[in-house]
């Protein structure tokens, strides 16, 4: 089904559409997310059906994560030559109904085959759907686009969780909810058949005018005459093979890479890591509600400020200046022994964090274009998969060899400096040397 043109005046420019269907996809890959997973895990290794204790479970998580992530680099070429709008909603409803059959799962290998695939289609195929969604229609505002994007999914993540908790709780089981989630993601789909459009060339827009393209057939064409495809940038777009091979893709991949390593760690782990800092038991409760609201809400300007930074400064630079602060915050986590300090060290996090996520989020549609770009965040976001699956394995592996969690804040710290430094010195390929982002 071909979309239709957009009318030729329009009160808003459509990619704020897109920004709004994007964040509602990556609200969408809850049931491939950690956190979601957590809230179900305790229901799942109670259950007798599976028979698998905390420890199996989480074996059965982490090569989930693994298997699952090879969906991403067939889902972004699919992005490239199919176009957004068909692979949100092919994407959505597999996630939905895997969602749906992994609730009424009755043994461990079928609960192991629905991780594999939530993971999968969830934290992989449709968070790279979602992103390239914004990628593919914002060039000179991609950096507060991603920013505005990045706060509508804290927001929508954080009323995921408690409408997760409250049912799970209130049913004292987990399958009807997450069954629910599934019938949801079929919404999702349809929503995205009816209102994503791929591309504004697609339906004849200029690239973050909103003008309609004096074309017919709602196709535009470059100052040549010639028709540009739905999947075309008037820019010179770098190709997937030669993105994937340069310092800039490598530099920032790392980058998110290391910081969802050490956010996955201590977002899984935060109340055993303040115990191993000498908090009381008894105050870990409350001190953890603080320490996720600070570290949540500290993020939140951060992400503004670093979508209107984005125009302003050089990516590179900016992105040096984010793993700085985060080199910062883990560097002094070993020393931090009061409520003050954790209070502190969270907010750090939070700023450090908002700001790598825009730039991680807004770099690659910067520095490659938009030809290749579902390819080319896919093969990030597989990077990313595997760098958060291991966060917490390196954390309580380190505990273990050391008797400390601070050796691998000292060494994450010392990475962050470096990969902060290479990236104030990397250039994008879209830029020449010194140049600021229009």
């Amino acid at each position: 089904m071909k979309p239709r043109s957009l009318p030729a005046r329009l009160p808003v420019y459509y990619g704020w559409v897109m920004v709004l269907l994007a964040a509602a996809a990556m609200v969408g890959t809850m049931p491939g997310r950690t956190n979601y997973l957590g809230v179900i895990s305790k229901p799942i290794i109670e259950d007798p059906a599976f028979g698998v204790s905390e420890a199996a479970f989480s074996r059965l998580n982490f090569w989930a994560v693994l298997i699952g992530a090879g969906l991403c680099l067939p889902v972004g070429w699919l992005i490239d030559r199919l176009g957004v709008r068909l692979m949100l909603a092919a994407v959505a409803a597999a996630l939905g109904g895997v969602a749906v059959w992994m609730s009424g799962a009755g043994d461990w290998l079928a609960l192991f085959v629905a991780l594999i695939l939530v993971r999968g289609l969830g934290q992989g195929a449709l968070s790279v759907v979602s992103l390239a969604m914004v990628g593919k229609w914002f060039t000179r505002r991609l950096g507060i686009a991603m920013a505005v994007f990045t706060v509508l999914l804290t927001f929508g993540f954080i009323a995921g969780a408690l409408w997760l908790e409250g049912e799970v709780k209130a049913r004292e089981d987990w399958r009807a909810p997450w069954a629910m989630l599934g019938y949801g993601l079929f919404g999702l789909a349809a929503l995205g058949l009816l209102f994503a459009r791929s591309t504004p060339e697609v339906v004849g827009i200029k690239p973050e005018s909103g003008e309609q393209s004096a074309v017919s057939g709602g196709q535009a064409k470059s100052s040549s005459g010639s028709p540009l495809t739905a999947h075309r940038s008037p820019l010179t777009d770098v190709p997937a093979a030669e993105a994937l091979s340069s310092r800039a893709f490598w530099v920032f991949t790392l980058s998110g890479a290391l910081f969802n390593l050490m956010w996955s760690a201590i977002t899984l782990f935060p109340k055993q890591l303040l115990l191993a800092r000498g908090f009381p038991e008894e105050d870990l409760s409350k001190l953890f509600q603080i320490f996720m609201g600070v570290l949540t809400f500290a993020g939140l300007p951060a992400n503004l400020i670093g979508g209107w930074l984005a125009r302003k400064v050089a990516l590179g630079k900016l992105l040096g200046f984010a793993m700085a602060a985060f080199a910062g915050s883990l560097l002094v986590f070993p020393a931090v022994a009061t409520t003050g300090a954790a209070v502190g060290y969270a907010a750090l996090l939070g700023v450090a964090g908002g700001l790598v996520t825009v730039v991680y989020f807004a770099v690659y549609g910067s520095a490659f274009g938009r030809s290749s770009l579902g390819l080319i965040q896919a093969a990030a976001q597989v990077v990313t998969v595997f760098a958060s699956a291991a966060g917490p394995v390196l954390l309580t592996e380190c505990r273990y060899v050391f008797g400390s969690y601070d050796p691998l804040f000292f060494v994450a710290g010392a990475l962050a400096l470096g990969l902060g430094l290479s990236a104030w010195k990397t250039d994008l390929p879209h830029q020449q040397p010194g140049e600021r982002p229009a």
